[in-house]
């Protein structure tokens, strides 16, 4: 890969009212109109540049959609109030009732509950399977099957989901492939690699500061003008709009991400590698011994790293609540759900943010119970870190 998404979103010309370096905050709900007829052709979606609304669409929210359009090399993006509404509309927008989805078992607790528990209720059908053998995905294609949906990296057990065949079984069947980014903005780029839609927490590494919840959905024009249509649009008419002050705070951070991102990555890197070393057992795809490493670095772009998201296993519940608990009085992290922040934050994952999927599945997908999903910081000194962690799992017999 050698696709740079951080020089096309430097390389945006996004300019304040009055030739501001940032743009303009516009913090109005509504927009007036020099002609009647404006108004009415911005109703029914033929004026470019008019804006009338904004559960709509806001310009603050535009220039936040346009840099994640240019990030993602696609034709263009909405912006969305939290991830899980990023994910929401899109399936919806794309499924009605009587289709189907094939899906990743290992997912976001939260997007297994929308697809196992919710989705029902529309009649809309769901086979969960293991998305790292193609042959069982291939296998789960129905006549009625609309769309293929994974995350780049899967949450928590970090499997690398090979998006190019992935999108070649999709498309075979005049399905789509949507992929959900969120553990690997910059490091993949899914729809280069054949995703149809491209789905993100904004609220975790994007925006990098855990003070906000946001999403966003990229993907063609004629998707996101049909998601935004005021009669029809799933986005517009479940209405989950960003506030503009909030957008334009993650479209500063943004351009910090590549930074960021790669940092999050080094620190990762050498806390998988040297925690291995002493003997824990964990999973990180920049590992050698990762069953998808090959594989992530065919379609990674390689300047960004593998990610910060490390998956380490203390055998039981109890066990990694003992070590977390002694890491954040250490000042390892903090133990807190969710990923992408300053400080490094982990969280038992089946009693957390997988806590959704019922401990059999849990089982089955090969989620231990002491399973702990590490969001490695940005910390100037990991080596820190990795001292006050080695000599905590040596205390509780983890290690020698």
């Amino acid at each position: 890969m050698s696709f740079d998404p951080a020089s096309n979103i430097q390389h945006l010309k996004q300019f304040g009212e009055f030739g501001d370096v940032n743009p303009s905050i516009t913090d109005s709900s509504t927009y007036t109109f020099l002609k009647a007829g404006d108004m009415e052709e911005t109703f029914l979606g033929h004026t470019e540049g008019c804006f009338l609304y904004s559960r709509h669409w806001n310009p603050t929210n535009k220039y936040l959609a346009d840099a994640l359009a240019a990030m993602e090399d696609t034709e263009s993006a909405w912006i969305t109030a939290s991830g899980m509404a990023a994910i929401t509309c899109a399936l919806l927008q794309l499924c009605s009732s009587g289709d189907h989805i094939i899906t990743s078992v290992t997912t976001y607790g939260g997007t297994y509950a929308f697809l196992k528990n919710y989705l029902p209720k529309f009649n809309i059908e769901v086979s969960f399977v293991d998305i790292t053998n193609l042959n069982q995905v291939e296998s789960a294609i129905r006549a009625n099957t609309k769309v293929i949906y994974t995350e780049s990296v899967t949450n928590p057990l970090l499997q690398v989901s090979d998006i190019p065949k992935l999108a070649e079984i999709a498309h075979k069947y005049q399905a789509l492939l949507m992929v959900d980014n969120t553990f690997t903005p910059m490091i993949m780029s899914p729809a280069r690699l054949g995703a149809d839609i491209v789905v993100y927490s904004m609220t975790k590494f994007i925006n990098g500061k855990n003070d906000c919840v946001a999403g966003a959905i990229c993907g063609s024009r004629q998707f996101i003008d049909d998601l935004s249509n005021v009669n029809n649009g799933t986005a517009m008419l479940l209405g989950p709009v960003l506030d503009p002050l909030r957008s334009s705070s993650i479209l500063k951070n943004l351009h910090t991400l590549h930074l960021r991102i790669r940092q999050h990555g080094k620190n990762a890197m050498y806390l998988a590698t040297e925690l291995s070393k002493a003997g824990l057992k964990l999973s990180y795809p920049g590992l050698e011994n990762h069953p998808q490493h090959e594989l992530h670095k065919q379609i990674m772009n390689e300047e960004f790293g593998f990610g910060g998201m490390i998956a380490i296993d203390f055998g039981t519940v109890a066990m990694a609540n003992q070590v977390m608990q002694k890491m954040q009085q250490a000042d390892v992290g903090y133990l807190a759900v969710s990923l992408g922040y300053f400080k490094t934050l982990f969280s038992c994952s089946g009693k957390s943010t997988s806590s959704e999927i019922p401990d059999a599945v849990q089982h089955d997908m090969g989620l231990s119970p002491g399973l702990v999903r590490f969001s490695v910081g940005i910390d100037n000194n990991i080596e820190v870190s990795l001292k006050a962690i080695i000599e905590i799992c040596r205390e509780e017999g983890l290690i020698g």
